[in-house]
């Protein structure tokens, strides 16, 4: 325990000292200067502080309460040493957070005992900051642990559905770093930029309900098939909404938006503009910038400047002017998400 002795007179400073190295509880600092006893504790831990009232520079009320602003001092145990019998002044001193008192001259008795409850305070204020700092840590542990397992469940599911499509798992990861820095561009957090690295692969996982003749169609589709191609939109809502979490419900919000149109002629609903949830928009010029800038079975892939003059094109018609000028801000990120995750990839890469 560090105990902290503070008293201008240096006969009182040797005499408490020698009290407490009886005790044998504790290492004893001293300081005849309060602000050098100051300038001390806020660089080191204090487990219990004896100070003077009466003190010419800086009285014991005073230290108290610079003592108390100290990070990490707010509950430290304070003795007050006086040999005023003032009540006003105990008053003071309480309200300012001492914590106990001795009277003068110092009965070693009385101290022994004041100070044996003191520390046993501490000790059980230190017990208690270590368990709650375990607690804590334990919690963070599971926490993370839980929300490894949905990510993997999450990403599973995605590129269950993405294998049932004629396009490549790795679109899912490249998409979803894409929608990752048009939200980064756009100013928004680093909590919603996470939030969209998870959720974008979801976008499409109401494919799992579309018939095979349907999805795997090698040809353009009629419009009763197309009716039927558009549902992917609010099966996928529908399964994703089943959870409460925030992720789910905005990846729920991205599955069912992402293919309305910013000017309001897109699918299922016909929203416009604003009524298009922020993620969706964004995805949705991910998704399409990538679909373009990728070969599939049934196209060749579109060189980066014929992709580029679409989304410029399509401002404020599919898209939201700034979600395309976000994405177009950093191309040569874009470039390197693009050539790095060129092979199926496993896991979302941070």
């Amino acid at each position: 325990m560090q105990i902290i002795i503070i008293d201008d007179n240096p006969t009182n400073v040797l005499l408490l000292k020698r009290m407490v190295q009886q005790m044998e509880k504790g290492e004893a600092r001293t300081f005849l200067n309060p602000e050098e006893g100051l300038a001390w504790c806020e660089a080191h831990p204090v487990d219990l502080v004896l100070v003077d009232y009466m003190m010419p520079e800086m009285d014991g009320i005073t230290f108290i309460q610079r003592f108390r602003a100290i990070a990490g001092c707010g509950e430290v145990p304070i003795i007050m040493v006086t040999a005023d019998d003032d009540k006003q002044v105990r008053y003071d001193a309480l309200a300012k957070g001492a914590t106990d008192f001795l009277n003068k001259p110092v009965d070693k008795t009385e101290f022994i005992a004041r100070m044996g409850n003191m520390l046993a305070l501490r000790n059980h204020q230190k017990q208690m900051k270590n368990r709650t700092d375990w607690l804590a840590s334990e919690v963070r542990k599971a926490t993370a642990e839980l929300r490894k397992r949905e990510h993997e469940a999450i990403f599973l599911l995605s590129k269950a559905a993405e294998y049932r499509d004629p396009e490549t798992a790795s679109h899912i990861v490249r998409m979803a770093h894409y929608s990752q820095l048009i939200a980064r561009n756009m100013g928004m957090d680093k909590a919603a930029q996470e939030m969209l690295l998870e959720a974008a692969p979801m976008h499409d996982v109401g494919k799992l309900g579309t018939p095979d003749r349907i999805l795997l169609k090698p040809g353009k589709l009629d419009n009763d098939e197309f009716a039927i191609m558009k549902r992917h939109a609010e099966q996928g809502a529908a399964i994703l909404r089943q959870s409460e979490t925030r992720l789910m419900q905005v990846a729920a919000d991205i599955a069912i938006m992402h293919h309305e149109k910013f000017d309001g002629s897109g699918y299922p609903n016909g929203l416009a503009g604003e009524d298009i949830a922020i993620y969706a928009r964004i995805v949705a010029v991910a998704d399409v910038f990538d679909a373009l800038t990728s070969e599939r079975p049934y196209k060749k892939e579109w060189p980066i400047e014929q992709a580029v003059s679409l989304l410029n094109e399509e401002r404020g018609h599919h898209f939201d002017p700034t979600c395309v000028d976000a994405l177009l801000a950093s191309m040569d990120e874009v470039l390197a998400i693009k050539a790095r995750f060129q092979d199926e990839a496993v896991t979302l890469d941070r």
